[in-house]
This record gives structure tokens, C-alpha cells and sequence, in this order.
């Protein structure tokens, strides 16, 4: 095809540090409200290099803990979670908001600060006994993650480990997890919220 250049796409593995990766993400200060810091991904997704770095750097943990599928929840965790099972050559099995998914599925209610949510999901989606890894962006309170395992569980997975982009330790959510019996790991820190 003449005047076409033909698509290679880089295959390499990526050569950021963690460190480099967490120069890429961007802080808005008093987001969504004042005295917040928020730490925002978009800029990390956005830089090819950084993103594949840490799609490599998750998938090396999600290795190590013996996943067969990876599980992300509903928006970001779509991103990072199916990314990963791709690079890992699993399945993916996302964790939807409800009345998401055109099924008849198994769910779960949360408390929120101010409320509640419910999560969704295709309960074929885990045979039991399956070993699922939790991919997400960030972990703050950790209750959408402990939601997660709940679910999962009750699907009949197997869930020890869950790996995130950023972890925000001031906030306690990978304490809590810990608590529940998952080991959990992430590419960078912040302190404060």
C-alpha cells in the first residue's frame, strides 16, 4: 500500500522506574472539594511509556500470586485490570455499577460516606475455586475493594491479592484489606488525601 506506513507497534518492555511513573501522575489540589489533594491517573494513562510501564509492572505482581483471570472494578479498573489480563494472556472480569450488564447477575450493597452503592456482576464469569487478582487505580478507603472481594467470593473465587496504581496509606483502605486476608501491593504511595 503505497504511502502508508504500516503500524509496528513496541513490543519492549518498558524502562520506567516506579519512581518515574509516579512523577506522571498529576496532584489537583482542593479536587473535588478544598484540603483535597487529588491524584490523578489521566496523565500517567496518557503517556505511552508510562502506561505500558505500569500495565508491566502489575502484571509482574499479578504473576507472582498465581492469578488465572483479573477482576477490575468499574470505571478505572477497566483500564489497569484488563490491560494486565492481557499482557498475562487471562480473562478479565469486570465488576460493574448496577443494571450495567444485560444479564441476570449476583450483586452486592455498600456503605459509602454518605449512602450506599451496589456492585454488579455475570456470576459465570469465575468457575470456583478460580484464583482472581483485584486490579485498580487507587485505593483510598478500600470500600468498593472490600465490596469486590465479597463478591467474588460469592461467586466462588479465590482472592488474595489485589494490586493498585497508587495506594493512599493515610486512608486505611489497604489496611482493611489486609484485615479481610488479601495481600495488597501498589506501584507508588501518596501520603495525605
Amino acid at each position: 500500500m503505497a504511502g502508508r506506513s504500516a503500524f509496528v507497534p513496541d513490543m519492549s518492555t518498558p524502562h520506567l522506574s516506579l519512581a518515574d511513573l509516579k512523577a506522571l501522575v498529576r496532584t489537583v489540589p482542593d479536587f473535588p472539594k478544598a484540603g483535597i489533594q487529588f491524584r490523578d491517573i489521566t496523565t500517567l494513562i496518557g503517556h505511552h511509556q508510562g502506561m505500558a510501564a505500569s500495565v508491566h509492572h502489575l502484571a509482574a505482581m499479578a504473576g507472582t500470586s498465581g492469578a488465572e483471570k483479573i477482576a477490575g472494578m468499574e470505571a478505572r479498573g477497566f483500564i489497569f485490570g484488563a490491560a494486565v489480563a492481557v499482557q498475562m494472556g487471562l480473562g478479565f472480569v469486570p465488576v460493574r455499577k448496577p443494571g450495567k450488564l444485560p444479564i441476570a447477575t449476583i450483586g452486592i450493597d455498600y456503605a459509602l460516606e454518605y449512602g450506599t452503592d451496589r456492585l454488579e456482576m455475570d456470576p459465570t464469569a469465575i468457575a470456583p475455586g478460580q484464583r482472581v487478582v483485584i486490579v485498580d487505580d487507587l485505593i483510598a478507603t478500600g470500600g468498593t475493594a472490600l465490596a469486590s472481594v465479597e463478591l467474588l467470593r460469592s461467586a466462588g473465587a479465590v482472592i488474595e491479592h489485589a494490586l493498585f496504581v497508587i495506594d493512599l496509606p493515610d486512608l486505611g483502605g489497604a489496611s482493611r484489606l489486609r484485615e479481610a486476608g488479601i495481600t495488597v501491593r501498589a506501584l507508588m504511595e501518596f501520603e495525605g488525601d
